[in-house]
Parts: C-alpha cells; structure tokens; sequence
C-alpha cells in the first residue's frame, strides 16, 4: 500500500515547493523506492494553458497532451518518471465536473457542498492510481491561509484520518527571514505559518526551512519546541547554485532519513548520489559556450 507525503508551502510563495517535492522523490528513488507525484493547485482556472507564463510561468505539456503546472515538468526531470493529465488537478476541474454531475442529476436532488462533495472529489484524485507505488508525494500549490486553498487542506487533514495509522506524513516549507539589522534569522514566521497550518487541523511532522544561511542550533531549538515537531525534524534548505545540487543538499541535512523514520521505516544504506554530484560537476564546469537565441512570444 502507498504512503504518502504532503507537502505544504507557507509565509510565501516561489519557495520551491515543487523542487523540494521532486527532490524528495529523486532521494527515496536512490533508496530503490517507487515514486509518484502529484500538484493539487487551487486557482479557478480549469489548466494552466490560457495563463500568461509572465505571471505563472511556462506550461508543461504532458506525452498525453495535457497543459499542466509547470512543477510537473521538475517532477519528470528529477525522477524520470513521465507525468500525465492524472498528476495535475486543479480547482477549476474539480468544481466543472461537480457542477456537470449536479447537472445530470448523480446528486439526486440533494444540496451540493464544499464539504464532502469538492474535498471528496479531491481526496479520491489523490488515492486513485497509486497501488504499483511505494510513496505518492503530494504538493499543495499556493501557502497556508489563502482562502482557495482551504478545501485542498481540508482534504488532506481528512486524508490524514481516512488512511491507516503512520501511512501519511505533512511536511510543511516556510521562509526563515534574516533580519541584517538584527543579525539574526527570525522564527516568528514560520511560527505563525505553523500555527495557521494546525488551526485547520494538520500538524506538520517535518519542517522544511528555507534560508540563505546556517540555522543556529537556539533558532532550530525554538522551532521544535514551538511548532511541536523534533528538533531533527527541522530541516536547512539553504539556498544552492543550481536546482541540481537540490538532492544532495537536502540529504546532507537528513531530509530522506527523517521522511523514512516518521514512517517507521529504518533508512539503511544510504543512497548513490553520484549521478546528481556528476550533473552538479557538468554545470559548474562547462566543456565550452554557445551562443543561444530565444524568440518570446511573451516579451512584455
């Protein structure tokens, strides 16, 4: 039976949830694991396809033709494993088939409601397909508190009591602010973006910390002990040259042994890198260079 790991993101957005989501699942790769992973995004649109990538970013088009989130296209790079129109849901799906349902009269006249219809209609794109898979990773697109997002929290805090006992985890990514007037980074954030997340319900069993230096041993402490998670469970995402050095990066700092251990899973051996530390050395050190045009249809 799958597990599965929620990924939510908090204090802002462009953190690099979908980074640290298929890094995730490169590193359990390593193990010998199979992966899956999927992007629940709350915007009203029905796919990506009609958004301008100035705002958004590019589209990413699957081999089965579907515009989706652009995290996909990460997801593909970082496992090799192909996405499809089942990996990529958004509001804007969801509420169009609800309504055609309601349409046809499959609700038998009864009252149609956020809750269960729209956070079951999520809940059952998560569980569907995944019993050739080890672990599912699940991104939440946008941060705890925006109001689109509720009925997604909703349905993975559900999910949380529906699955078997330790079958899921929530990681939760936030930003750890440095103050250069203070010298020092600041916890508040991250806090109160823990204490959002758990009014609604869901406690995080790891955080991801995103910073542009070391997290001093006090500020690891605090945020243990004040958004309840073990101290081990804090983990440094530090800024890196490349996206690539994102795997390693988050190894070093115990990302895959603590996901394997809230699951009750002894880690073992650790997992061949080399492939990634090779992409890193090829990036850092180029063979020569080129001269590149693009033609942007979007210039603006």
């Amino acid at each position: 039976m799958a597990r599965y790991v929620f990924i939510t993101g908090g204090v802002v957005s462009s953190l690099g949830k979908g980074l640290a989501s298929a890094a995730l699942g490169a590193l359990l790769q390593a193990r010998g694991y199979s992966v899956r992973l999927r992007k629940l995004d709350p915007y009203l649109n029905v796919d990506p396809g009609t958004m301008s990538p100035t705002q958004h970013g590019e589209v990413f088009v699957t081999d089965d033709g579907a515009e989706t989130d652009l995290d996909l296209g990460h997801y593909e790079r970082f496992t090799g494993q192909p996405a499809s129109i089942r990996d990529n849901i958004t509001t804007g799906r969801i509420y169009r088939d609800i309504i055609a349902k309601e349409r046809r009269g499959d609700y038998l006249g009864g009252t149609v409601q956020v809750i269960p219809h729209v956070t079951d209609a999520i809940k059952a794109f998560v569980r569907e397909g995944n019993d050739d898979f080890d672990f599912v990773l699940v991104e939440i697109g946008g941060t705890v508190g925006d109001i689109e997002g509720l009925p997604f929290f909703e349905a993975i805090r559900q999910l949380g009591n529906d699955l078997p006992r330790g079958d899921c985890i929530y990681i939760h990514l936030t930003l750890l602010p440095y103050i250069p007037s203070a010298g020092e980074l600041k916890t508040k954030p991250t806090q109160h973006s823990v204490k959002e997340l758990r009014s609604i319900g869901i406690q995080p069993d790891i955080l991801l910390c995103r910073c542009d230096r070391p997290i001093p041993p006090e500020e690891r402490r605090k945020l243990g002990l004040f958004c309840n998670v073990r101290e081990t469970a804090v983990i440094e995402a530090r800024d890196v040259g490349t996206i690539y050095e994102v795997p390693e990066a988050y190894h070093r700092e115990g990302l895959d042994v603590e996901v394997l251990r809230a699951f009750g899973i002894e880690p073992g051996s650790p997992p061949d890198l080399s492939g990634w530390r090779n992409i890193t050395h090829r990036i850092k050190n180029p063979e020569g260079e080129v001269t590149i045009a693009i033609v942007g249809k979007y210039t603006v």
